[in-house]
């Protein structure tokens, strides 16, 4: 057995208030759940208000008093799971912490009870070892800030049951995100290693003065970024090989494309070039703080993600 699919899930435990942590708390509150935050940090009122008044501003219209309403902070993990239907953790990525955490959270949260972590680096299996009731846990990865971008990675460990697996996606469906189930464990899931594997050619593109930092960004926000976001890369090389298709495109282009594999540069991330590409984003970002320049993203990517949606809805 495992977390069973209710529907009328109603109270969400999220325990870890950084980043991430505080985004699903916002989301869960603005969804109608019931939200108790627990971090170990005293004070993280503020961080919370704040995070709830940057997710009403984004959504245009919703009041952060009645969202403020659904959120209380717990002073210990047992309280706040206590009752829980679900609990989301985002502790730092330390495992034997993490262990530790789910041993508490088994023990505390009833019985039937989602619990889900929030980790993009550690396999749930390992997260799982030490506790009685492994089949109970499963990563919900979600890209950050998971208020707005919908991807979640749900990833079961090996001794994960299959009714874990369809609360988790019954449950991040209920709340606006696409989960995606991986068939097996890997480092970094998809997501990450997939960005992480782009990123080694950015890095390295800028440190043999190919282009600078700035110009690379807007290659692809202004290329792959937007093809990317309208049709994944399978689906945009089977329309780049025309009529026939990905067969006509891996038989024509695949080739030159499998001779470029076998040459992967692997820039190193020594002090110069840290200093070289910090140097540069710095320089490009200078007088925008970090509060300015994240409403400015998460606005332009909920623009994007509603403008694709809707031609998604008139294509079909």
């Amino acid at each position: 057995m495992g977390a069973r699919v209710d529907r009328n899930q109603r109270t969400v435990a999220v325990i870890g208030a950084g980043t991430i942590g505080l985004s699903w708390a916002a989301l869960f509150a603005a969804h109608g759940l019931t939200v108790r935050v627990q971090d170990p940090r005293a004070g993280i009122g503020p961080e919370i208000e704040a995070a709830v008044r940057h997710h009403a501003a984004l959504q245009g219209g919703a009041d952060p008093g009645e969202l403020l309403a659904r959120i209380e902070v717990a002073d210990d993990v047992e309280a706040a799971v206590a009752g829980a239907d679900v609990v989301q953790e985002n502790a730092p990525e330390r495992l034997a912490l993490k262990q530790e955490l789910f041993a508490r959270i088994e023990a505390a949260a009833p019985g039937q009870a989602l619990i889900a972590s929030s980790t993009s680096a550690l396999m749930p299996s390992d997260l799982a070892r030490e506790m009685r009731t492994p089949e109970r846990l499963v990563v919900g990865h979600p890209f950050n800030p998971p208020e707005v971008l919908p991807l979640v990675e749900v990833v079961p460990g090996e001794r994960t049951s299959s009714e874990t697996v369809e609360a988790a996606v019954a449950f991040y469906r209920s709340v606006g995100r696409k989960p995606v189930v991986l068939h097996r464990e890997i480092g970094g899931f998809v997501a990450n290693r997939l960005q992480s594997t782009l990123f080694r050619e950015c890095v390295w593109l800028v440190s043999q003065g190919v282009v600078s930092a700035a110009e690379l960004d807007e290659i692809v926000t202004e290329s792959i970024g937007i093809r990317w976001a309208t049709a994944g890369p399978f689906e945009s090389f089977h329309l780049g090989g025309g009529p026939g298709g990905m067969r006509h495109f891996l038989e024509h282009l695949g080739p030159g494309m499998a001779r470029r594999w076998k040459v992967v540069e692997q820039p190193e991330l020594d002090e110069q070039t840290v200093e070289l590409i910090s140097g540069q984003v710095e320089e490009r970002f200078a007088g925008r703080g970090y509060e300015e320049l994240t409403e400015a993203r998460d606005r332009a990517q909920l623009a994007v993600i509603e403008a694709r949606d809707a031609a998604r809805e008139g294509r079909d």
